[in-house]
């Protein structure tokens, strides 16, 4: 375990870029097995997890002799239409969202990774972020290797194209006994799907089953939503450094890795996981109303109202709501159809990116106490425009409750996040907190209610991004921590 220690130097406000004040979802992964229009369940799959990455998809299949792939940047719905998923046959697929955690912004590392090799024809995509792939890749480039993109997941394809194992599966598990960090993979071959997760299983990957015609069709995705809008029935989790292999002669799962410490990641169930999902074997909804519901008990207001900040933080309010006894309210409305880009006018609009995403429902608010719950503060740019648009539209006090601990580390295990001085809570007080965000109240979870929202007895969790303590080493912690987005 690496831990690093906080700096509380005051943070330059001034120069922080303030473009976005949210962790970035990092990536979804979908995988189908036998079924003849696998190419459009792999599409309805990225469909449900096109909340994990916005900025990029892409779907391989095979044909039992062929791999075909389709890639672009964009949403999900805008890059596949019918005639792209007509020209990706076969009864086996993979796919891949992305919101870029490491490597460029590009085409050229939008996934999966498809290539021919000594293997043979073979595509990959994970979710996670390879810790030591800087340090693999060079190994790799000594021997011979040439890239062609920065993406971590490119180390994983030459990693199995050198091994020294004959079976792809001998290949696939020699390289994963290589890397270092978050990695949930799946992997296509001609005649086959292989996935794997992780040692410490930091990222969600879950298997369900459908039937068709009698025959039964393997499904994987990130998280269960996926699962329901496909039909598709839950089984349960690929397990922690488990490798699942589902070919012609049926479903083989074995361990290729040794027992590791768990370290399930937090923040899937306070921020990046759908409501409606089973992640780590569990509710989301139910942990962000259990996140709500402690945090009234810990951080009570004396207040009129509970207004969520939509999405994310409407589960949470309701808990708030339930236990304080304050009506829940929605009084922010979110437009669900801002687009990655739009134009904005010339004249300056105070806080226009803000109005743009919501807008307050004033005679909810007029002369009222508000309790706004969100869930999570980084940077602390964001919060400050909110509780100005509350203020503005009439509320007579806004007490700011946040559904987890103040973010202080960044995270190097496929979440984009920012860089240490850039986190608000960092470098400043709650109380600094509080002037800055220009709320009457200001109080956070504390990590002990976290944890029990998540039920989580056994210390199976990584609080990393509250804490500083990272569960695993991390090779080159220097430059990573100098790069951290």
């Amino acid at each position: 375990m690496t831990e690093l220690a906080v700096d509380n130097s005051p943070l330059d406000i001034a120069a922080v870029d303030t473009s976005s004040d949210k962790f970035h979802d990092e990536c979804g992964v979908v995988a189908i097995f036998g079924h003849p229009e696998a190419s459009k369940l792999a599409y309805l799959g990225l469909y449900a997890l096109q909340h994990r990455g916005q900025e990029s998809a892409g779907i391989s299949t095979s044909d039992g002799e062929l791999i075909h792939s389709h890639k672009k940047m964009g949403l999900v719905s805008d890059i596949f239409t019918q005639d792209v998923l007509d020209a990706l046959p076969g009864n086996l697929a993979i796919g891949h969202t992305r919101y870029s955690t490491s490597g460029d912004t590009a085409l050229l590392n939008a996934q999966p990774f498809a290539v021919a090799c000594n293997k043979g024809r073979i595509a990959v995509a994970h979710n996670g972020n390879i810790t030591n792939a800087l340090e693999l890749r060079r190994s790799l480039e000594h021997h011979g290797a040439i890239f062609q993109a920065s993406s971590d997941t490119e180390v994983i394809l030459h990693l199995v194209a050198h091994s020294r194992e004959r079976t792809l599966a001998g290949a696939l598990r020699d390289a994963l006994l290589q890397l270092e960090g978050a990695f949930s993979i799946v992997f296509l071959a001609e005649d086959r799907i292989i996935v794997a997760r992780d040692p410490h299983g930091f990222r969600p990957l879950a298997m369900a089953q459908m039937e068709r015609g009698g025959e039964q069709c393997y499904v994987f995705a990130s998280e269960t939503c996926a699962f329901d809008l496909l039909d598709a029935v839950y089984l349960n989790e690929v397990q922690p450094g488990e490798m699942v292999i589902v070919g012609p002669e049926g479903v083989t799962r074995e361990r290729f890795a040794p027992e590791q410490p768990l370290s399930f990641c937090a923040f899937e169930h306070v921020y990046f996981s759908r409501p409606d999902s089973m992640v780590f074997g569990r509710s989301v909804q139910e942990s962000r109303e259990m996140l709500g519901c402690l945090l009234a008990r810990e951080a009570p207001a004396d207040a009129d109202i509970v207004v969520p900040v939509p999405d994310s933080g409407v589960a949470a309010a309701l808990g708030y709501s339930h236990e304080s006894g304050l009506p829940f309210r929605l009084a922010l409305i979110r437009n669900h159809y801002v687009g990655r880009t739009f134009i904005e006018p010339s004249q300056a609009i105070r806080d226009f990116g803000v109005r743009l995403k919501l807008n307050p429902v004033r005679h909810l608010l007029e002369g009222k106490r508000v309790v706004l719950v969100d869930d999570s503060i980084v940077r602390g740019t964001t919060s400050r425009k909110l509780v100005r648009m509350v203020r503005n539209a009439g509320a007579r006090e806004v007490h700011l409750r946040v559904s987890c601990p103040p973010t202080i580390s960044p995270c190097f295990y496929g979440v984009d996040t920012p860089t240490r001085k850039e986190l608000i809570a960092a470098n400043s007080t709650v109380e600094e907190i509080r002037k800055f965000v220009e709320a009457d109240s200001l109080a956070y979870l504390s990590l002990g209610s976290l944890r029990k929202s998540v039920a989580d007895r056994d210390a199976n969790y990584c609080y990393a991004c509250y804490t500083g303590n990272y569960p695993t080493d991390l090779i080159g912690v220097d430059q990573l921590l100098a790069t951290a987005r």
